[in-house]
């Protein structure tokens, strides 16, 4: 898409040059966002481009992006550019909490990745949320939810064993862990409780999520158990705040 910009006019006396290029040209290219030039998942031209077209200098331009990130406009990732952030799924959180069900919802595509896996021993938390003796195995998986091709959430989960000891390689080949529950003899199953905070996230969960530490997430801290109420899963998932809705459904929970 061609999008008309003006390179900024000089600094005033009042405006220092460093100030005035960098800010004027974040400006021009957030009302080219607001107003539909560059659309929602959209990659911005490169930093040389950006600086041939503004006639400034690549930082001049990181500083003007970093600034548009800042504000939530736009998210860079290393070696893919700088993208116009996109629209923001709402996701219901209700008695039967399905993430590929509530994308499919929202009319968006999407599943869950797995970035870690490993055996670990329950702590106090996890023990009174399952149900078990302190120091009990869990199954812990790090999984990265997606929605058209964009981080939504990245989340702690953790699973009984030797319950669920084949969990890890089902998620990983379906991207599904309804899925996974399945072939372990779990055809259904419903949320506890949800429990919602708004913080900071850490720099290894902000860079997951492809988001700058100051932006805050949602945490959601939620038990999912079994049609007989035996705990089955533990988990603590962090969402893009600026990419995702949540909606509670009070009459399900």
């Amino acid at each position: 898409m061609t999008t008309s910009l003006t390179s900024p006019q000089p600094p005033t006396q009042d405006m220092p040059e460093r100030d005035s290029f960098w800010s004027r040209i974040a400006q021009q290219l957030a009302d080219a966002i607001g107003q539909g030039h560059y659309m929602p998942g959209e990659r911005l031209p490169s930093e040389h481009a950006l600086a041939e077209q503004f006639g400034v200098n690549r930082h001049t331009i990181r500083r003007s992006l970093a600034n548009l990130g800042q504000r939530g406009l736009v998210r860079s990732t290393q070696g893919r550019g700088t993208f116009v952030e996109a629209f923001a799924v709402d996701l219901v959180l209700g008695k039967r909490t399905r993430h590929r069900q509530g994308l499919a919802q929202a009319g968006v595509r999407g599943g869950l990745q797995i970035i870690q896996s490993e055996t670990v021993q329950a702590n106090a938390d996890q023990a009174q949320a399952l149900d078990l003796a302190l120091g009990s195995p869990l199954l812990y998986l790090q999984v990265l939810g997606e929605g058209a091709g964009q981080p939504l959430h990245v989340s702690e989960r953790y699973f009984p064993l030797p319950r669920f000891a084949r969990l890890s390689n089902v998620v990983q080949s379906s991207g599904s862990i309804t899925e996974a529950f399945a072939q372990h003899g779990v055809s259904d199953y419903l949320r506890q409780e949800s429990r919602i905070s708004a913080r900071l996230p850490n720099t290894e969960v902000a860079a997951l999520l492809s988001q700058t530490s100051t932006r805050p997430v949602l945490l959601v801290t939620s038990v999912n158990v079994d049609t007989q109420g035996v705990p089955i899963e533990y988990a603590r998932a962090w969402f893009a705040g600026d990419r995702v809705t949540l909606t509670v459904k009070h009459d399900e929970l």
